[in-house]
């Protein structure tokens, strides 16, 4: 008998391309632990804190009651690159840790295909981040009162300051969808599939910068947490259409608050500056004052957000139709008759079995001549 010879697994080249992508979580916390570890010493704690505190933040005094009691507000400013570069840092590593002890385990029991894989990573990474993200801007929404009192969404424009919980918010935002940008290369993922997630990416990334540097952080908000609400819904549709093929409610839910969204999305963008702003009284362009109520930069927002829904609606009615005609074609697959070949040849084997016999005519059979000659 011959020697086995024992197979090892070649672990890849340091600083390969594939030892990056494995090993791309260990490294970013490296870097991120590098940072948190600059605020024990005094020399770098001061660099330090660029990155993992929020920045820009302004003290008001108030006299309400017997004390003075000081409010901290936020503004933004250049040092937020720093912290969005920070907690971007922190979305990888979330994300690895998602990845690795959550979906890589279901993926291993359902053994999916290599397509439903890639689908349900995506629809996992985005769930967990959507859900988190709404609950975190609904609470915000009902902290500040502006649900109870819509009109806060334009009044005293611009909204220089902001608390903290919503100033973190679009840090976290920001870095979130910074990621996304590295993971394309962590995950592998498909050439045929970068544009279309680039194309989403960078549209996020376009509106919440949009919002914050525009001082619409108050209208930004409410309408990421409406559209997080429908996406969420969509994602944790396809999660449970993974499991059980069957169970498609979800689908319909998300294709009626779709198009609720997109409507409910123009309605409050057009009534905020479209009306709120251009009948403001604080009119003008100052760029230390952080105003840009001016008609130009209206109709640039207003044109960006009705050109996504615009958007975002045409791909909705290309898939609608797409899985219509799909159905209907499911359909009349479904009404065709089936023809059995093998009972119509039994059929037509009775119907001749008196004229002929194993392929020879009855009346020439050799027993029939037997009997006639006889």
């Amino acid at each position: 008998m011959g020697i086995r010879k024992k197979t090892t697994s070649k672990s890849p080249s340091v600083m390969s391309h594939e030892f990056v992508i494995q090993n791309h979580a260990d490294i970013v916390s490296c870097v991120a632990m590098v940072f948190l570890l600059g605020l024990m010493f005094e020399i770098t704690s001061k660099f330090a804190v660029c990155f993992i505190t929020i920045q820009h933040n302004v003290t008001i005094t108030t006299n309400e009651g017997p004390e003075q009691t000081a409010i901290n507000h936020f503004q933004h400013g250049v040092k937020d690159l720093a912290t969005i570069f920070f907690y971007m840092l922190v979305a990888i590593i979330m994300h690895a840790i998602i990845q690795e002890y959550v979906l890589d385990k279901i993926n291993k029991k359902k053994h999916f295909s290599k397509t439903k894989h890639s689908k349900f990573n995506e629809s996992g990474q985005l769930s967990a981040f959507y859900l988190f993200s709404f609950c975190w801007g609904a609470s915000i929404l009902v902290s500040e009162n502006f649900l109870s009192n819509p009109v806060t969404l334009w009044e005293d424009y611009p909204h220089t300051l902001m608390p903290f919980q919503m100033k973190f918010f679009y840090i976290c935002q920001l870095g979130y969808w910074l990621h996304a940008l590295p993971e394309l290369y962590f995950q592998k993922t498909k050439k045929e599939d970068i544009p279309r997630q680039l194309a989403y990416i960078l549209l996020y990334l376009v509106h919440i910068a949009g919002a914050y540097i525009l001082n619409l952080n108050r209208l930004g908000l409410v309408l990421l947490v409406l559209h997080y609400f429908v996406e969420l819904l969509f994602h944790v549709s396809r999660l449970i259409y993974f499991n059980n093929e069957n169970r498609q409610m979800g689908f319909t839910m998300w294709a009626v608050l779709f198009v609720l969204g997109r409507l409910l999305t123009l309605s409050l963008s057009v009534l905020m500056v479209g009306f709120g702003l251009a009948n403001a009284e604080n009119q003008g362009f100052d760029w230390a004052a952080g105003n840009f109520n001016i008609l130009f930069v209206r109709i640039t927002v207003l044109a960006a957000i009705c050109l996504t829904q615009a958007f975002m609606m045409l791909k909705f009615i290309k898939f609608q139709l797409r899985r219509w005609r799909e159905h209907a074609e499911a359909q009349n697959l479904k009404k065709k008759p089936v023809i059995n070949k093998g009972k119509s040849k039994k059929d037509k084997g009775k119907s001749f079995v008196v004229y002929f016999i194993n392929g020879v005519n009855a009346h020439d059979s050799p027993r029939a001549k037997k009997e006639k000659s006889s």
